[in-house]
């Protein structure tokens, strides 16, 4: 995985978050679901790169 990839998926994560807990402070149900499938995404593309990356072993 490269560095570029762990960063990328680390910032989209973090958004995830951040707009997940806004959602849930602002009761903005649509918001909260937002952050949680940012956060779904960011970490099925950091499991891709790790299957990538066994692969390249």
């Amino acid at each position: 995985m490269g560095i570029d990839d762990k960063v990328s998926n680390a910032a989209e994560n973090a958004a995830g978050k951040v707009k997940e807990h806004t959602g849930r402070a602002a009761d903005d149900e649509r918001l909260e679901a937002e952050g949680r499938n940012d956060q779904a995404a960011a970490n099925l593309k950091q499991a891709g790169e790790k299957v990538k990356d066994a692969f390249k072993s």
